[in-house]
C-alpha cells in the first residue's frame, strides 16, 4: 500500500509598514486609507481574474495582469504578495506549465494571507 502525505504549506506574507508610512506622510491618513483600500479591492479582484486566466487565458494576458498585481501589491507594501507574482511570471517566460501551476496556487494563498494581513493591521482607523 503507498502512504500518502498530506502537505499543508503555510508561509507568512511579508509586509513593508514602511511603504504604508511613506503613503501617510505623502498623502496623510485619510487619503492614505483610501489608496490602501482601493488598492485591496483591486489586488481581491485581481487574483480572481488571474485564475480565470491561468485556466484558459492566452500566455500574454496572464503574465500582463501579474505585472499589474506585482505594482500594486508593492505600493501598498506587500512584497511576499508582489514576489510571487514575479515568481509565475518566470514560469510563464520559461514555459514551465507545472511550476506555473504551482506557483499560481501559491499566488492564491499569498493573496489571501496578505490582504488579512492588511486587515488586521488595523493602521488605518481614523
Amino acid at each position: 500500500m503507498i502512504e500518502v502525505t498530506y502537505l499543508a504549506p503555510t508561509e507568512r506574507p511579508q509586509m513593508d509598514p514602511e511603504q504604508i508610512e511613506t503613503l501617510c506622510v505623502d498623502l496623510g491618513p485619510y487619503a492614505a486609507e483610501d489608496v490602501v483600500c482601493r488598492a485591496m479591492e483591486e489586488l481581491a479582484q485581481r487574483l480572481c481574474q488571474l485564475q480565470e486566466m491561468a485556466l484558459k487565458g492566452p500566455r500574454e494576458d496572464l503574465h500582463k495582469g501579474l505585472r499589474a498585481l506585482a505594482a500594486i501589491a508593492d505600493q501598498i507594501g506587500m512584497c511576499s504578495l508582489a514576489r510571487v507574482a514575479h515568481d509565475v511570471m518566470n514560469c510563464i517566460e520559461f514555459g514551465d506549465r507545472v511550476a506555473e501551476a504551482a506557483c499560481m496556487a501559491r499566488l492564491s494563498r499569498m493573496g489571501e494571507r496578505s490582504l488579512t494581513a492588511m486587515w488586521d493591521l488595523n493602521e488605518f482607523s481614523v
